[in-house]
């Protein structure tokens, strides 16, 4: 079985270090070109990155996928691709070159698009789940191969529920990529499909005074660390960075103010 392997963010690379550990390792890696990160923007490599070239993988890091690129993958060995959270748009001459599985982690048709996770507990839903589908040239739109279901715990966050939907990606992909060819993808419900908006840091914003407490709570489990919520106290932007229920009151119980290291606090809403 030789596939290639597209993905990023530590998403990705949790998954890909699943399938490795199951000897379902990739021919082949693309992932994103080394960005600068941090304070002093350093460039760094991805998760992705870093875990292929740890392994011995041969790892392609394209800026575009031109054509240049097409013709250097298109008459590659492979049985198939994988795709978990790569971070660019396929175009339609890569996708006709082999079948694509898509790891996205929400039970589509619901929660089309970049950030299921997200909006997931923003809407404070108490289930969610992982799909694999082939992918076609509409956004999460192909054929579903297999879902898993999972309970969303009162305490998780963002990066809880993404360690853990990416925990059971991998599962999904170990349980199926040896018996692909048997299984019979089923189209999706197109007319119950949902869509997801991209985060903007405005969409982090709360106003402590006039914002529901539910809206509060959601929102700081959903966007942190990214964009990362956030409010302003005596004209200082101030984070909220950790928050929980108490008695059925909110309480946010971390926070950091601009310029400052982040503290404890108890703000009950």
């Amino acid at each position: 079985m030789k596939y290639l392997f597209w993905g990023t963010p530590d998403f990705a690379s949790t998954i890909l270090e699943k399938l490795i550990a199951a000897n379902l390792k990739p021919l082949i890696v693309v992932t994103n070109p080394d960005r600068p990160f941090g304070r002093h923007k350093i460039l760094t490599a991805s998760p992705v990155k870093v875990l292929a070239e740890k392994n011995n993988i041969l790892t392609l890091t394209p800026e575009t996928l031109d054509e240049a690129f097409y013709e250097k993958i298109k008459n590659l060995d492979l049985d198939f691709s994988v795709l978990a959270a790569y971070g660019k748009i396929l175009p339609a001459n890569i996708i006709s070159i082999k079948p694509i599985v898509v790891v996205h982690p929400s039970l589509l048709p619901k929660y089309r698009g970049a950030t299921p996770i997200q909006t997931t507990l923003l809407n404070g839903d108490t289930e969610t789940g992982t799909s694999l589908f082939y992918m076609d040239e509409k956004v999460d739109h192909g054929p579903i191969i297999i879902q898993k279901n999972l309970e969303i715990d009162e305490a998780d966050n963002y990066l809880s529920l993404a360690k853990k939907l990416a925990n059971l990606s991998a599962e999904a992909l170990i349980e199926t990529l040896p018996n692909l060819n048997s299984i019979e993808a089923k189209e999706q419900d197109h007319a119950a499909a949902t869509f997801t908006k991209k985060i903007s840091t405005e969409m982090a914003e709360v106003n402590l005074a006039t914002d529901s407490p539910e809206v509060i709570y959601h929102k700081i489990k959903a966007l942190n660390p990214e964009p990362g919520t956030f409010t302003f106290i005596n004209n200082k932007r101030v984070k909220l960075l950790e928050v929980q229920k108490e008695s059925n009151k909110v309480v946010i119980t971390k926070t950091q103010t601009e310029g400052e290291t982040p503290k404890e606090n108890n703000i009950t809403l």
